[in-house]
């Protein structure tokens, strides 16, 4: 493997380490965030022009915490295991995918599939998501303080998804036990996606996670409770036509 110039990198008065992905590559960045190891010193990174950059900071494993000045492409994030990563913009399709633990912010909208196939941490997002978000969610929280396309949690399995806005078409379509929580209004809910009762677990747990997403004009009893009607987990000629 090619040696990469890291030595580039500088450090800021805050004394975060900084990339400025307009005389480094992406893949420098990257490779020195995957060189971390525990007890690291290095806590503070910030990155600059990422320009609608691809893959930044996936797969980070250390409880580090990225600033990422400016918005982001598809995959910003994937895989996090522990780290803090804020996006001063927006990102492209599927921020946070697989996400394991830590947490990512997105200061502006979301595309895509965010979140999808996330298994832990917290996915905040303060503008919109796009459709298909929290696909195939397996443990994950997300919280969107906009709205959120169609057909988002569809085949959710676990986890909480947080909608400040409205929800599109489909909403939960093939939920399986994931906990769907919005304040505004739904376009249409997808196959074996029901209402649910809010009962105060439900709003215990919902005012947990705005707390944790910074949301403090917002009460939980503002919302409604999607989940699944558990009418799809075995094949039922009855329901066929849900499949």
């Amino acid at each position: 493997m090619p040696a990469t110039n890291v030595s580039k990198a500088t450090r800021d008065q805050s004394h975060a380490r900084v990339f400025d992905l307009a005389e480094l590559s992406l893949r420098e960045l990257n490779q020195a965030l995957h060189q971390l190891t525990p007890g690291s010193n290095e806590t503070a990174w910030e990155v600059l022009n990422p320009k609608g950059s691809h893959s930044v900071a996936v797969g980070v494993d250390q409880p580090v915490a990225i600033d990422v000045r400016g918005s982001v492409g598809y995959y910003c994030g994937g895989m996090n295991a522990g780290g803090t990563i804020t996006v001063h913009g927006s990102a492209g399709p599927g921020v946070g995918e697989n996400m394991m633990s830590g947490s990512i912010t997105i200061k502006g909208d979301a595309s895509q599939y965010a979140g999808a196939t996330g298994r832990g941490g917290l996915l905040v997002i303060e503008g919109n998501a796009s459709s298909r978000c929290g696909i195939s969610m397996k443990g994950i929280d997300i919280v969107v303080h906009g709205n959120i396309g169609h057909m988002s949690a569809f085949m959710a399995q676990s986890g909480n998804l947080v909608v400040l806005g409205d929800a599109g078409d489909a909403l939960g379509d093939s939920i399986y036990e994931a906990r769907l929580f919005v304040r505004g209004k739904v376009e249409s809910l997808g196959a074996d996606c029901i209402a649910k009762e809010m009962r105060p677990e439900h709003i215990e747990l919902l005012q947990g996670l705005l707390d944790r997403a910074g949301v403090t004009d917002v009460k939980p009893s503002e919302f409604k409770r999607y989940g699944s009607a558990r009418t799809l987990y075995n094949f039922n000629i009855d329901n066929a036509d849900a499949y």
